[in-house]
């Protein structure tokens, strides 16, 4: 069974995601986050922000982590945007946690979402995801690709775990970089020695992949430390700027969309182990 805690006078942000053998978010000590006011650069705390309209871009890391939440009694947490609500409602169900989500903007409001979760992992964890899943890099990965980045490019595309030659699926020890890619597949399973995290987005008519941020020492410049997000997603981009059709998520005529993240200590692998 998975355990869920959440500050919603803080962000929202989840602060702890427990199963019986371990605790599995990262954290680190940011004094500053406490005290964020919306417009204030990011203060990377760790744990999970729930990041929308946009993860990149302008505002950093989206809208809603410096605002205040509110808790109602049934344990639905909401917060109100610059142009949108959203609300998610956490729900155990065996050993299943769901929470479910509601934004509400006029028809046609475009946005990304990520539930932008930096895990505590090993230099032995791995993460499987869809073998062949078309998988986007970022321009930070210029740096350890053979040939030059086209110029323009907000992106490049190859097939998961290794586009491009790039090896994702494996953590190992800090080498001094740090990734960003969008894999186009709404699931991930986490193996961390015996313990196991699998997290999956459903959303009807919506884009939905799984981000990844592997940092190994390589962010910031000042002062780099490690840190692994593992991010569901509506979209498939980071930057909200950088959507062309069908990479962001669409409020329809309603008024509202809704979605699922489910997350489960048991395994449930979208694909076989690597060799």
């Amino acid at each position: 069974m998975l355990t869920l805690t959440t500050d919603p006078a803080h962000g929202g942000r989840w602060t702890s995601l427990r199963s019986p053998a371990r605790e599995w978010l990262w954290h680190r000590s940011a004094p500053g986050r406490d005290t964020v006011v919306p417009g204030d650069a990011f203060v990377d705390a760790g744990g999970l922000e729930e990041c929308v309209p946009t993860v990149r871009g302008l505002p950093d890391h989206g809208d809603v982590w410096a605002r205040p939440w509110t808790r109602d009694a049934d344990g639905t947490e909401h917060v109100r945007g610059t142009s949108f609500t959203l609300a998610r409602t956490p729900r155990a169900d065996g050993d299943r946690l769901h929470v479910d989500y509601r934004l509400t903007a006029p028809a046609g409001f475009r946005f990304v979402w990520a539930a932008h979760a930096l895990l505590d992992l090993s230099e032995q964890a791995t993460l499987r995801m869809s073998g062949g899943a078309d998988t986007r890099l970022f321009p930070e990965a210029a740096p350890l690709l053979d040939g030059a980045w086209p110029a323009g490019a907000p992106w490049i595309a190859g097939p998961w775990p290794a586009p491009h030659g790039l090896p994702l699926d494996r953590l190992g020890p800090d080498d001094g970089t740090a990734v960003g890619a969008v894999v186009d597949t709404p699931s991930c399973c986490v193996h961390d020695g015996a313990d196991r995290l699998s997290f999956a987005v459903e959303a009807e008519g919506q884009p939905v992949s799984t981000a990844l941020w592997r940092n190994l020492g390589g962010f910031p410049d000042t002062g780099p430390y490690r840190s692994t997000g593992v991010e569901p997603m509506l979209g498939r981009v980071f930057d909200l700027a950088d959507a062309g059709p069908g990479d962001a998520a669409r409020v329809p005529a309603s008024g509202e969309v809704r979605w699922r993240l489910t997350l489960t200590g048991a395994c449930r692998c979208p694909d076989t182990p690597a060799p």
